[in-house]
């Protein structure tokens, strides 16, 4: 049930204001969003109807003992039942009929009536409270902006623009975004942004409206800008010197003497018998790199080279010659297969050939990984890629598959994500078989989550991004942001934490899914623009999203589970995960990266990089037969949603 309070500042309220408050009227909507059992959450709508303000406060008092518990988009302090909610540092300015919003979730017992009085800068806001007739809730988002377009590029800023979207109330915000990272927002009277970009990095622009209740519109097109460089540079760097290499078993670390650059190296090419085997990226980019997968008892000469941002390159370092030794960690990579779309979920049937699905293309390839042959089983129904992270996502097969072939698929519909289910007959899918099991989670071009996973108790347990509604993640009656929890039929589990299908929630866009050898499920999600984070999931959990992010932001707040490894998102935008034996591995994209982390009681330790740059973009890991991995990579035609743009690797890691 929703609960809603609506306040305006009467004339008489007004007078009784100092002209030093310099704001004579608001208007409150106040509405519980949703509740349950000893809590509830609720979004606030505060609109100036006065002068100008560069800040605010709104405050309130319960009537029934009601505490906030945590709270986004604003700050808050309570003593007692009275409530004091300070703006965020991106959300104070407020012009004349300028709106903002805020949500929190609280705890209530008894009853849980809904505030009577706010105030804003001292300015009492008073009106009618209807909780028993209350007005329908707005749930309709904004159209799509229009028309993304840019101008005045430089190295260093650009402004972007776009057509104004339509709501049935109003649109409140504009939220800007490059490459599902959120860059900043503006009121929704403005059309407009100027942005600070980086030169020389290729950044797809597009932004999202979002209104007063907090409903958030599907994204406008992409447009894509590479900003020239600050200055001509044709000066290369030096050399870097002093390169040394060290083997343990079949991995070679390398270390060497930074180069110097007029205006600055931002990376490092790693020559493995004279071929480019990876690079180190940065500003100023680390001067080590770890070479894994070689052969043993093998002789390997290297070299390292400069770049700068303009593209010029050093002469070469000296040369370092370095022998394997017997025993490895992270051994031999094999290439089994290359494809023409992105590999994205990825399965092994019971006879060992794996199962893939192909993002942009919607299709489901059998492998055999000893001969390279592919079969394509088939195209999913309904499947639609959203020009960014949407389309054919996780799939997973039924534990009893020998004798029961099911394959579970997430996708994008053109509506929404959804998890289907259908037979696998004689090398087909049986499209007369599919079932929707679960429909309705929200979509958007980024933020989509996507992947499966059957767990040892026989459930299957679902990633889902937050469509990018952040406020969406600490809804536990919606589905976005979450790790799901069903039945193998789609219904909902006896023993689920809130009578539906959501197992946690105050997730971002949660990509990873494992199960290790305690039954204990672990869980990789992007950040925002800080860090990525490695959880590990308790039943009915909250990880803090969008408070928190990793340990960034109001992470202490109580009831906040903290992640048990984060990483800076420069060295992760990490995927998917796999655990063989105690061992949890990362594949990370823009990190360029394959990270091993030794699983120790609840801690992950001795967390280590393999792969830095060799293989580019790494999406999807996942056990194989063999004790070892399947890995998959990312790198073309990654955020265009073109089917059979790409050139894409799928390897087997071979582990010690």
């Amino acid at each position: 049930m929703l609960l809603s309070a609506i306040l305006l500042a009467t004339a008489g309220a007004v007078a009784a204001v100092s002209a030093a408050q310099a704001a004579p009227g608001c208007r409150v909507t106040y509405t519980v969003s949703s509740q349950w059992t000893g809590g509830f959450g609720a979004n606030v709508s505060l609109t100036n109807l006065g002068d100008p303000v560069s800040s605010w406060q709104v405050g309130w008092s319960f009537g029934a003992g009601q505490r906030v518990t945590q709270l986004w988009n604003g700050t808050f302090t309570q003593s007692g039942a009275q409530v004091t909610v300070g703006n965020a540092p991106y959300n104070g300015t407020l012009a004349t009929g300028a709106s903002t919003a805020f949500g929190f979730n609280g705890s209530w017992s008894g009853s849980n009536p809904v505030p009577t009085v706010f105030t804003m800068n001292g300015v009492t806001c008073t009106g009618v409270v209807t909780p028993s007739s209350p007005p329908p809730a707005d749930t309709q988002p904004p159209t799509a902006p229009g028309s993304p377009r840019t101008s005045n590029l430089t190295c260093n800023s650009v402004t972007f623009a776009w057509n104004a979207s339509t709501d049935n109330v109003g649109v409140a915000f504009y939220d800007i975004y490059h490459d599902g990272q959120q860059m900043t927002s503006v009121s929704g009277s403005t059309l407009s942004a100027n942005l600070t970009v980086l030169p020389g990095a290729t950044w797809g622009l597009y932004v999202n409206a979002r209104d007063a209740a907090g409903n958030v519109s599907q994204a406008s097109s992409t447009v894509t800008i590479t900003p020239p460089q600050c200055q001509v540079d044709t000066t290369p760097p030096t050399a870097p010197a002093q390169l040394t290499g060290a083997a343990s078993g079949t991995t070679v670390t390398l270390q060497w003497t930074a180069a110097t650059d007029n205006v600055g190296v931002r990376a490092y090419v790693v020559y493995r018998n004279g071929t480019a085997v990876g690079t180190v990226s940065g500003n100023p980019p680390a001067t080590t790199f770890i070479d894994s997968g070689l052969a043993a008892n093998t002789t390997y000469q290297y070299h390292v080279i400069a770049r700068d941002a303009a593209g010029n390159t050093s002469p070469n370092s000296n040369t370092a010659n370095v022998t394997t030794t017997g025993g490895c960690t992270v051994c031999t990579v094999t290439q089994v297969a290359t494809d023409t779309d992105i590999p994205w979920g990825l399965a092994t049937l019971p006879d060992g050939s794996i199962l893939y699905s192909r993002r942009d293309a919607h299709d489901v390839i059998r492998l055999n990984p000893t001969i390279g042959a592919k079969t394509t089983l088939g195209t999913i129904p309904n499947a639609q890629s959203t020009d960014g992270e949407g389309g054919l996502l996780g799939i997973a097969v039924a534990p009893d598959f020998a004798s029961n072939p099911w394959l579970y698929v997430m996708h994008t519909s053109p509506t929404d994500n959804r998890i289907v289910r259908l037979r696998v007959v004689n090398d087909r899918l049986d499209t007369a078989s599919l079932a929707v099991l679960v429909s309705g989670i929200g979509r958007n071009k980024y933020h989509d989550g996507g992947r499966l996973r059957f767990g040892p108790d026989g459930k299957l347990y679902a990633a889902t991004g937050d469509a990018q509604n952040g406020n969406w993640a600490q809804d536990r009656t919606r589905l976005e942001g979450k790790i799901l929890r069903l039945n193998p039929d789609g219904s909902v589990p006896a023993d689920n934490p809130f009578g539906n299908l959501v197992w946690s929630y105050g997730h971002r866009n949660p990509q990873g899914l494992a199960f290790d050898a305690q039954g204990r499920l672990w869980e990789q999600e992007f950040g925002n623009s800080v860090m990525d984070e490695t959880n590990l999931i308790e039943r009915g959990g909250n990880y803090g999203w969008p408070a928190c992010e990793g340990t960034s932001g109001t992470c202490g707040t109580a009831g906040f589970i903290a992640p048990k490894r984060t990483y800076p998102t420069s060295e992760g935008s990490c995927s998917g995960i796999a655990i063989v034996r105690d061992a949890l591995y990362v594949a990370c994209l823009r990190g360029t990266r394959l990270y091993r982390g030794v699983i120790s009681g609840t801690s992950l330790t001795n967390v280590q990089s393999y792969f830095v740059g060799t293989y580019g973009r790494l999406r999807t890991v996942e056990p194989s037969p063999s004790g070892g991995l399947w890995l998959t990579t990312s790198n073309t035609g990654d955020k265009d949603s073109v089917p059979n743009n790409s050139n894409e690797r799928i390897l087997h890691v071979a582990l010690g």
